[in-house]
């Protein structure tokens, strides 16, 4: 009989190997499928249209128009969408594949790869950008099994590890060269983290764009406006986290940010200087990633913190999330009001850049304390943007076309004849009530369509701090295996020893 030890390494390492199939998540599959009588929001920004009909065949869509004129094909699986809205797959420019939590303890971050794939899909985001990473290599390997059909989740674009300052003095031929080996690895893209000095900065993007690759940056010792001149290509949260107008910015040092935050507190938007930084991004081509929902969650506001977030931590963790939740949940507090305010001038920025013609693109970010996570969180973004002033049609193109045409790709973040497949169907009409973009019945990704509800089921309790899947790694897997083929042999030679001597038949007789 073997030990409890060895039954319990081998159930650890058969979770480790028990995934569901992304069959076990979809709804339909066909080659043709015929969506009727819809409200359709295609993504380019436009008003709503009533009662069209949008025909998939072979992963991608095949013709669009009024459902009296668009008919059916005869093969076509038809499903009738009366009371429905159809828009297309958002495109998450701020998504991580870790969550980050803040207890008084301290910053934890959690790698959940394998249920932020998940959530992110469930939410109707079918293309994200990780803008920025924990782990790289790990990020990497969802990608493939994604693309490979093993996993179910969007379609990534990797970002690189995180690109910081590297000691007392810059080191830009470093820098290029942890921007050249990641590339060579498989990170499509990259991210600049807020101690990157200029000439840092200066050969990372020329680093990048010498590979095709764009560059974006949560800056803090270099100002936006520098930035832009630099050749950066987009910049993450928007305009409270642009140290340049504080009155203490010292070239190449990033300052302390409660002073920072405390003189934009006092800050108008229309300021002329914020004006002519939003035209100098504008004029550069920069685009910005809005992150609303992480902020708010700072403000204690109630509609900051998701009853869905906790059910998807461990019990372990989700001890250390209402830790980390008492500390913000006061909206009196005057850390909650200071953010509230931050808030509030945030959105009222990212307004007018949207009128001055600028790209804004949209993300979840699931970091700061806790209060975010993977695909709620984007769907909150969306509510927000709203809440700022943005027309329900203009904010999801923010969060889909305009995200798609950064990542250039015209085949995704919009509803139209050849571009893919991938589709979010809600119930309700987002236009009349932002919210009704929660009521995810159905999320197509290259045409086969998922089911919401089992995909957010199947994440319950997994994300956190203890990852069995690594055990499936290299060199883990190596030496998990080697363990126990000689556990497994050491047992069959004792009980070899410990078999009683075999009679000769003579003897006996």
């Amino acid at each position: 009989m073997p030990s409890r030890r060895l039954v319990i390494v081998v159930a650890l390492f058969c979770a480790a190997c028990d995934r569901q199939p992304p069959d076990h998540f979809v709804r339909v599959r066909a080659s043709t499928i015929a969506l009727t009588h819809a409200r359709l929001i295609d993504g380019n920004g436009v008003p709503a249209q009533a009662n069209q009909t949008v025909i998939i065949q072979d992963g991608r869509i095949r013709q669009v128009g009024p459902s009296a004129r668009v008919a059916a094909p005869a093969v076509a699986q038809v499903i009738d969408l009366s009371g429905r809205t159809v828009m297309p797959g958002f495109v998450g420019m701020h998504e991580h594949l870790f969550y980050q939590l803040e207890p008084a303890s301290g910053t934890r971050a959690v790698t959940a790869q394998t249920a932020f794939a998940k959530l992110y899909l469930a939410a109707g985001v079918t293309t994200i950008r990780t803008a920025g990473t924990v782990d790289f290599r790990g990020d990497l390997r969802m990608k493939r099994l994604i693309d490979e059909g093993a996993e179910a989740g969007p379609r990534i674009d990797v970002s690189g590890p995180y690109l910081h300052g590297i000691g007392a003095q810059p080191h830009p031929d470093e820098i290029r060269q942890q921007v050249i080996d990641a590339a060579d690895e498989g990170a499509t893209s990259f991210k600049a983290y807020t101690s990157l000095r200029a000439s840092e900065l200066r050969a990372a993007i020329a680093a990048a764009h010498e590979r095709g690759f764009t560059i974006t940056g949560h800056l803090c010792a270099v100002g936006y406006r520098d930035a832009a001149a630099l050749g950066i290509d987009n910049i993450e949260h928007g305009i409270i986290h642009d140290t340049e107008f504080y009155s203490g910015k010292k070239p190449d040092e990033c300052p302390n940010l409660s002073k920072v935050y405390g003189e934009l507190l006092y800050t108008e938007i229309t300021d002329d200087s914020i004006r002519q930084t939003m035209a100098d991004l504008i004029r550069h081509g920069v685009a910005i990633t809005s992150t609303l929902a992480v902020f708010e969650s700072y403000t204690g506001r109630p509609s900051g913190f998701d009853p869905r977030v906790p059910v998807v931590l461990s019990s372990r963790l989700q001890s250390v999330y209402e830790d980390a939740r008492a500390q913000v949940k006061d909206p009196n507090a005057a850390w909650p009001r200071a953010w509230a305010r931050l808030l509030d001038k945030e959105m009222q920025f990212e307004a007018m850049f949207v009128r001055a013609g600028g790209r804004l693109m949209a993300g979840v970010d699931p970091t700061g304390w806790g209060g975010v996570m993977a695909g709620f969180g984007d769907q909150r973004e969306l509510e927000l943007l709203v809440e700022a002033g943005l027309q329900p049609e203009v904010a999801i193109r923010v969060a889909t076309l305009n995200g798609a045409m950064f990542l250039r790709r015209r085949d995704i973040g919009v509803v139209e004849e050849g571009a893919r497949a991938d589709l979010v169907v809600v119930r309700g009409d987002p236009t009349a009530h932002i919210s009704d973009i929660r009521n995810v019945e159905t999320v197509f990704k290259d045409g086969v369509g998922y089911d919401p509800t089992a995909l957010v089921a199947a994440t319950a309790g997994t994300v956190t701090d203890y990852d069995f899947t690594r055990l499936l790694r290299w060199p883990w897997n190596a030496i998990l295996g080697a363990w126990l083929l000689s556990v497994v042999i050491r047992r069959v030679w004792r009980a070899r020893r410990r078999r009683p001597p075999v009679i000769a038949q003579e003897a006996r007789a």
